[in-house]
């Protein structure tokens, strides 16, 4: 029963803070709004894996080569 119930809240928390940070995001500044979007739009979370992968690769292929 506890195990269920920690799942419940560990979605309910992911799903609130997700909410949060997309909330924050746009009310401290609406002309920037435009510009970032949300994190919950899976184009913007894959383009910032890509990122963040292209970019340790760059590391890791410079941390190998030494």
């Amino acid at each position: 029963m506890r195990f269920l119930l920690g799942i419940i809240v560990g979605i309910i928390l992911t799903i609130g803070g997700a909410y949060l940070y997309d909330r924050t995001a746009v009310e401290a500044s609406p002309a920037a709004a435009t510009v970032a979007r949300p994190m919950v739009n899976w184009d913007v979370v894959d383009a910032n894996w890509g990122r963040a992968t292209s970019r340790l690769r760059r590391e890791w292929d410079r941390l190998a080569a030494k």
